[in-house]
């Protein structure tokens, strides 16, 4: 039924639940598993504002050099975890938006579906089309399974 997953981290304990639900569905299934990590690196443009503001100007080379290295890392303790599972797992680093990430691997792996947490979607927040798993809801090319990352039943 689903041979090709798709699932989003960021490292969180939230994300960790997802990640943990996508991968027992992944084992139960046989499926390949496509672990996606987007991250937001800084631009000349931001330090430019930065020090506008009055803030000291950071290096942004390093800067990214070091969010790109907690992408890094953030997506192999996640296929570890996978691999511990027994699950054949791939993971995907993108700079951007998370949910554009999501959606751009599970169209460029012909995802079954694609896993998210349900993190930002309570209350009023569920109706704000920025959250991740609505946007996903509302472009991806494949079905979408939310998972109740809140533990709280009655979100």
């Amino acid at each position: 039924m689903y041979n090709t997953i798709v699932v989003g981290t960021d490292g969180s304990e939230t994300a960790g639940a997802a990640l943990a639900h996508a991968v027992a569905l992944a084992a139960s299934f046989g499926s390949d598993l496509h672990i996606v990590h987007a991250y937001r690196t800084i631009s000349a443009s931001d330090v430019v504002s930065s020090a506008a503001a009055g803030t000291a100007m950071p290096d942004f080379a390093s800067v990214n050099e070091g969010i790109k290295a907690t992408s890094e890392h953030v997506l192999a303790h996640s296929l570890a975890t996978a691999e511990s599972a027994g699950v054949k797992a791939h993971g995907h680093a993108f700079p951007g938006d998370a949910a554009d990430a999501l959606v751009s691997t599970a169209e460029q792996v012909s995802a079954d579906v694609i896993v998210v947490g349900n993190r930002g979607m309570s209350g009023l927040r569920r109706f704000v089309l920025g959250s991740v798993p609505n946007k996903v809801a509302h472009h991806c090319p494949c079905s979408v399974l939310i998972v109740n990352t809140t533990g709280d039943a009655s979100s």
